[in-house]
């Protein structure tokens, strides 16, 4: 059981000296967590003393690490990249963006030139639900998309009013521009914060059937291989 703990701690290693913090705390934890299942089964006191030493040094790397990148996110020197890997679950929109939506959000910026089909328009409405009913006082939310280049154009220019129109019910303005140039796909909240996504909202896969879990709750559903990036727009250099 100790070779695969080793494997893991050398890989923290290494990306600890590659200042890759955020992946090196994972595999530090990761580690840390095998060094104590091997400490359990151990009956000679020197390699029990032996593990608790190394257990100690690499929690105490972990925990400066864990200081080190919860500063740099407060002053928003800050980078994270989340790989998302094919068919993983609980990846919800609460669980990628809720970290990053305080009380100072008031305006969002969702630029997606892929909210034109039905899963699509339903993956958008999904996320204003959750800006509704999150901590932050969200007030305005801007979406850039591109029409729909088939026969569902009315359809995707009906649904996005209806989902306007549900917002002001909740005191929430949207505001949405369609451009035939948009390429990139990224999310902006007015305190700085930016999450780039490779998908777009749609990095979900289609349900199995309209009664089976995942339909409902996108934690259950499983997810299409992507890479998400956050970042603060504070350090990102203009163009």
């Amino acid at each position: 059981m100790e070779d695969p703990a080793v494997s893991v701690l050398k890989r923290a290693v290494e990306l600890d000296e590659a200042s890759r913090f955020q992946e090196s705390l994972v595999c530090y934890q990761e580690g840390i967590a095998l060094l104590l299942q091997v400490l359990k089964v151990t009956k000679d006191e020197r390699r029990k003393a032996h593990y608790r030493d190394k257990i100690t040094h690499y929690m105490n790397r972990a925990e400066n690490i864990k200081e080190y990148l919860k500063k740099e996110k407060e002053d928003g020197k800050y980078h994270k990249q989340i790989k998302i890997e094919e068919n993983t679950k609980g990846f919800s929109y609460e669980k990628l963006f809720q970290e990053y939506l305080n009380e100072t959000v008031t305006e969002v910026w969702v630029e997606d030139p892929y909210i034109r089909h039905v899963h699509q328009l339903y993956n958008f409405l999904r996320f204003c639900e959750m800006l509704v009913k999150g901590r932050c006082k969200v007030k305005s939310i801007h979406l850039l998309t591109s029409y729909d280049e088939g026969n569902g154009r009315s359809q995707q220019i009906n649904s996005l009013e209806e989902i306007r129109q549900s917002l002001e019910d909740f005191g929430v303005t949207l505001d949405i521009s369609y451009s035939s140039s948009i390429h990139d796909r990224e999310i902006r909240f007015n305190n700085g914060w930016t999450i780039k996504i490779g998908r777009g909202l749609d990095y979900f896969k289609k349900p199995q059937g309209r009664f089976c879990l995942g339909y409902c709750d996108f934690d259950l559903r499983p997810c299409h291989e992507t890479t998400v990036d956050i970042f603060h727009i504070k350090h990102t250099k203009k163009t």
